[in-house]
């Protein structure tokens, strides 16, 4: 028994009874029950351990940037150690550097955490409680409430209306004529499937074919059965799609822009030690140096003290083209488009997911309840008219279960007729709506409704509420009063029209639904003490039995050839748009049962057989008949729309029929009207079943494609074949049969509502109201995120590349030290953060969402965009160490006098030479003042050492200017400030304002300039920084001028090679 899987659909209960050593009068005795579940385990599925929030915050550290920024930190740190504790003191500002670099990687972390913590906990609110005990036969006696995880196979259950299948099992025989099964979270069927004990003669057969199978974690909705458990926690269909799922999760890829940023940062790396190698070397002969004798180095001097400062410059080298604070804004603007998302109704539950919508090529969507409502919805009605020539047809309104959405249109008078299809609709029927009044939770709106039992008797009843009653005063009444009663947090809808309608009659008899009939009836007792048969069935079999029709105005006719053939084809019409029709019809004649009242009347034995049946419903009053579907979400069509106008295709991929699927799929848009579907519609089965190369070929093919009965594996199939095609694929669902699929893709996205909590747990993020277009909305966010991520990218990294151009070519020059890491720090994490944040509300592009997905291969940094940081690196490069270089060296610089401060003007070469100050025998310097400081110097060497502060301010300050400045720059990476104005980002100007307020800051309070070894700087001094940092825009409006030359030319040869 514990082998190969035995197939139980395909053998006989006889058969099932051997194999599983059980006998369905007395079940399983309590010690066998034990000893199978030390061979079988409990029924549950395998539990994945939580995830620590240790683990959590190790995540956020699994960043290459973020890896530099700690290597940074630790030498910081070391030298820090070492100059700190000289001289028998410790300088607690040596610490600064690497006590901001660890808080603000800190602060990184806890954004993350906090963010998908938020997200967990948003997902706790849409938890469903679930059934947890089964009605059980063990040792000949029924336990009613025996924990289901006790179940092991063999074990005899009796399955009743409401109950969720505790585990896979065996229909043995049914207790009632009909018993349905609701399994389209794990099928994707829309309508409840009628199960069977007879066995299937295949064995080879799809999920939704196994007729005699209930499977584990779907629900009862009509009927009662007696099963045999067939398999067990993760041996049951629902275990093997969680297994399914861990292996998906193994397989679990980084995203694109991780990809991209890892790649900078290996990129990084490699520049930074490069560079460093190379001040090194160019300095070499600071602190080493050697005598030739006959070509042989001799008497090899070194300096530790030089090596150590050089190293300095090679640290502050490293600390410049590390973009500190861009791990943090990143995630700080993923956090904000989170944000964002929420208010839009998607619970991201993983930062870079918006991002990675915004690559999307391919969204792979499920069909029920994601493209459609998966609440099952009358959208046609059809009765006669005056004559049985004329058919009377109504379009119903509604796409949803709520009796307040939508009419009847052109229904203005309640004729007899349609009072009698009325009637039918709400007393044959068993079914309810269930109200839901949830304003506190995430995932219901202010009103939401769902089917009690049969889907297609709920949405009947939803119908009759539509027409109204006769009685106009009272109907009026009772659209007045709310059917929530809203004391309660969960109750069934107040149906006033069916309430009236039952009211009227007594139920004395139920004719159960029977699958050789399709007809379901009762015998009502009228207000005149007569009986009458109502009947609902399928439309051939109800013509059939029916011999009269009724006009609107109540008459009765005969039902000819002629009027049959002409209701066959509106049936037929209504089959086309994957209606599925009910017809109604009556019986006031019903010989022996006119008086029947109960078991204890005479012809009580004729209703004790189900074959009788058919015979009572004849010479049936056709009254008239309905289409139903499960309707495709209104919105729907104009987010398939969108998506075709920003290049993504959709894939259909769904558990129900192809027909149905298919004309679905005509409604919203993925295919047009008269599309030939040959090549474009397949079942999951046929796909499979063809050559790898043929797959291969289909995938590929622009357009939309449909895959009907899908099962998980070929879902996830489709997934990975399109991975494989290098597509970024994101997968929509809300059923357990999805999960699989949602874990394997780029991006899973789970429905809120209607989802299953499997289906949410895999997926990365969560639609809270359903709504498909939502995802439209997030592919649009996303693409803005990146397109904003990449503004302030080209922001940080052209700035750093100007921070390490100055340190080069200081060092090349053989100047003083003209920025101290310390300083750059500051303008990295504290001056830059504000404005490269601010990049992060960049209005999004008016045509965002028509123009195709990039690549998710695309480069981060173009070459053409690289050139441009280079320039504008130079340049900064030039004016910070020009500035330093015009304060040393020149009284005045464009008119601006630079004297007043007292300071000595030298040449430019003992600038350059200034390790050699030592052996100036004539060298002396003056005095000067610095805000309310004086500087003096008893040693005219130390005018380059603490002498410096003046000029070091001075490019400090031209940094900071030209790094705001160049912030305006990052606003568009072609467009001219002329045509994008900086207010039309507002938050830019003022992350600026904050900027520039924080540097004035460290300059003008003494606790801060001294930390950072700056002073104040008076306001012809500051003309000079202004002077110095404006050309930075004009440069780059220049390469902005060429950047849309080449891209209107790279347009133009597009348009040629299409034409």
């Amino acid at each position: 028994m514990a082998g190969s899987v035995f197939p139980a659909w395909s053998r006989s209960v006889e058969d099932c009874e051997r194999h599983f050593r059980v006998k369905i009068r007395s079940g399983l005795s309590k010690s066998e029950a034990e000893e199978r579940r030390k061979v079988y385990g409990y029924n549950e599925l395998e539990k994945q351990p939580s995830h620590p929030l240790w683990k959590l915050v190790l995540e956020q550290f699994d960043d290459m940037l973020v890896k530099i920024l700690l290597v940074a930190a630790i030498i910081s740190f070391v030298l820090a150690y070492f100059d700190g504790h000289g001289d028998g003191g410790v300088d607690i500002t040596a610490y600064v550097e690497p006590f901001v670099i660890l808080t603000i990687l800190v602060i990184n972390a806890i954004v993350g955490v906090w963010q998908e913590s938020n997200a967990e906990r948003a997902l706790e609110a849409l938890k469903e409680m679930q059934s947890e005990h089964a009605k059980v036969l063990r040792d000949e006696i029924f336990i009613s409430d025996l924990p289901a995880r006790e179940l092991v196979p063999g074990d005899i259950v009796e399955l009743r209306v409401g109950d969720k299948v505790p585990a896979d099992m065996r229909v043995a025989y049914l207790k009632t004529s009909t018993f349905r099964v609701e399994q389209s979270s794990l099928t994707g069927e829309s309508m409840a499937v009628i199960k069977t004990h007879h066995h299937i003669p295949q064995e080879d057969v799809e999920l939704q074919a196994k007729e005699c199978i209930c499977f584990a974690g779907t629900t009862v909705v009509n009927g009662s059965s007696v099963c045999i458990v067939i398999a067990t926690g993760m041996a049951t269909e629902i275990g093997k799609i969680q297994a399914q799922i861990q292996e998906a999760a193994m397989q679990d890829e980084d995203t694109p822009l991780k990809k991209k940023l890892d790649q900078f940062g290996e990129w990084l790396t490699i520049v930074i030690g490069v560079i460093c190698l190379v001040v090194w070397i160019i300095n070499y002969k600071y602190f080493l140096s050697w005598d030739l004798v006959d070509g042989v180095p001799r008497n090899i001097r070194f300096s530790f003290e030089k090596c150590t400062y050089y190293f300095k410059i090679a640290v502050a080298l490293a600390v410049a083209a590390i973009p500190e604070g861009l791990p943090a804004v990143i995630t700080t603007c993923l956090a904000l488009g989170t944000r964002k998302m929420a208010q839009k109704n998607a619970i991201v539950r993983k930062l870079p997911s918006v991002e990675t919508l915004g690559c999307t090529t391919v969204i792979c969507s499920d069909k029920t309840g994601t493209l459609t409502t998966n609440q099952m919805s009358v959208m046609e009605m059809v009765v006669f008219g005056e004559r049985t020539g004329a058919l009377r047809e109504f379009v119903v309104e509604g796409r949803t279960y709520d009796p307040t959405e939508g009419k009847v249109l052109g229904l203005n008078v309640l004729h007899p007729n349609l009072q009698s299809l009325a009637e039918v609709a709400s007393v044959c029927n068993d079914s309810g709506i269930a109200a839901v009044n949830n304003e506190t939770g995430v995932a219901f709106s202010n009103h939401q409704f769902r089917a009690i039992g049969i889907p297609t008797e709920a949405a009947l009843k939803v119908l009759v509420e539509k027409m109204g009653i006769p009685d106009r005063e009272l109907l009026e009444k009772l659209r007045k009063e709310d059917i929530i009663d809203r004391r309660l947090d969960y109750l069934v809808a107040k149906l006033g029209c069916c309430d009236w309608y039952n009211k009227r009659v007594e139920k004395v008899a139920l004719l159960e639904f029977d699958r050789s009939r399709k007809s379901m009836g009762v015998i009502v007792r009228t207000s005149h003490g007569s009986n009458k048969l109502l009947v609902k069935g399928a439309v051939e079999n109800i013509l059939e039995r029916s011999s009269y029709v009724q006009l609107s105005d109540g008459t009765v006719v005969a039902l000819t050839n002629a009027i049959q053939e002409h209701l066959l084809d509106k049936l037929k019409a209504m089959s086309s748009k994957a209606l599925r029709c009910l017809a109604f019809a009556y019986k006031e004649n019903l010989g022996d049962l006119n008086s029947y009242d109960g078991e204890g009347h005479p012809a009580h034995a004729v209703l004790l057989d189900p074959n009788n049946y058919s015979a009572i419903e004849s010479d049936l009053v056709f009254v008239g008949m309905v289409g139903l579907r499960d309707p495709p979400r209104e919105e729907v069509h104009d987010a398939i729309y969108n998506c075709k106008e920003a290049g993504i295709r959709v894939l259909v991929i769904t558990g129900d029929n192809k027909n149905t699927a298919e004309a679905i799929c005509r409604e919203i848009g993925v295919f047009h009207e008269n599309e030939d579907l040959a090549d474009k519609s397949f079942t999951g089965r046929e796909f499979s079943e063809l050559p790898e190369i043929d797959r291969r070929k289909i995938l590929s093919r622009k357009g939309g494609l449909l895959f009907s009965r899908a099962e998980p594996r070929h879902k996830q199939e489709v997934v990975r074949m399109l991975k494989d095609a290098g597509e970024i694929v994101a997968m929509t669902g809300d059923g357990v049969n999805d999960a699989p699929a949602l874990k394997l893709a780029d991006i899973g996205v789970a429905m809120g509502i209607s989802g299953t909590e499997v289906a949410k747990e895999a997926s990365d993020m969560v639609l809270a109201d359903d709504n498909f277009s939502t995802i439209v909305s997030a592919v649009s966010e996303g693409r803005a995120i990146y397109n904003n991520m990449k503004a302030f990218i080209r922001y940080m990294i052209s700035s750093n590349m100007g921070e390490v151009a100055s340190i080069f070519i200081t060092a090349a020059l053989g100047m003083p030290e003209g920025l101290i890491p310390v300083q750059l720090l500051w303008v990295n994490l504290v001056t830059d953060g504000p404005p490269a944040t601010a990049l992060g509300f960049n209005p999004p592009d008016t045509e965002i969402m028509k123009k195709p997905p990039r690549r998710s291969d695309d480069a981060l940094i173009s070459p053409y965009v690289f050139l441009r940081y280079v320039v504008i690196g130079l340049y900064v490069g030039v004016a910070t160490v020009g500035i330093f270089a015009i304060w040393y060296t020149c009284p005045s610089f464009l008119g601006i006098d630079l004297s007043a401060d007292g300071h000595s003007v030298i040449p430019f070469s003992r600038l350059t030479s200034w390790g050699e100050c030592h052996t100036w025998d004539d060298f002396q310097v003056n005095s000067f003042t610095a805000g309310s400081r004086i500087f003096t110097f008893d040693n005219p060497c130390d005018y380059f050492t603490t002498g410096k502060v003046k000029a070091m301010t001075l490019s400090l300050s031209v940094l900071v200017a030209i790094e705001m400045f160049n912030s305006l720059n990052a606003l568009s990476e072609e467009t001219s400030l002329l045509v994008m104005p900086p207010w039309v980002n507002p938050y830019l100007l003022a992350a600026m304002s904050i900027s520039f307020g924080l540097h004035f800051v460290i300059l003008y309070v003494p606790f801060f300039a001294k930390i950072f070894g700056i002073v104040p700087l008076s306001l012809n001094e500051w003309l000079l920084v202004l002077i110095v940092s404006l050309p930075v825009i004009l440069i780059d409006e220049f390469f902005k001028f060429i950047g849309r030359q080449l891209s209107a030319s790279e347009r133009r040869s597009r348009k040629l090679k299409t034409a």
